[in-house]
């Protein structure tokens, strides 16, 4: 292979590996991160329902572990785990013998 085209590969690998293990984000590669449009990443900051950070008053910057558990927050039950929940719930508070 030539070797620019080497050059470019390994210069692209290294930005690649770097924004991986980028623990602060910009409001740009939020977006990219969380996969949300430009406009409503504004709306959530705004309206202060995501966590972020403006050090200097206007620019906004993301830890990305805080974007993590904000994405993972409000979790949906599985119907296998309703439905344990109900056995569980229904064993729990029998009353003692049938009337």
């Amino acid at each position: 292979m030539d070797t620019q085209i080497i050059e470019k590969l390994d210069k692209i690998e290294s930005l690649f590996n770097q924004s991986i293990q980028k623990e602060v984000l910009n409001f740009s590669e939020a977006t990219e991160f969380l996969n949300l449009s430009a406009s409503y990443l504004y709306k959530l900051t705004s309206t202060q329902q995501i966590p972020h950070y403006k050090p200097n008053g206007k620019k906004v910057y993301f830890k990305r572990s805080e974007l993590e558990a904000w994405l993972l927050k409000n979790r949906v039950k599985s119907i296998d785990e309703l439905e344990q929940k109900a056995i569980d719930y229904v064993v729990s508070n029998k009353k003692g013998g049938v009337k």
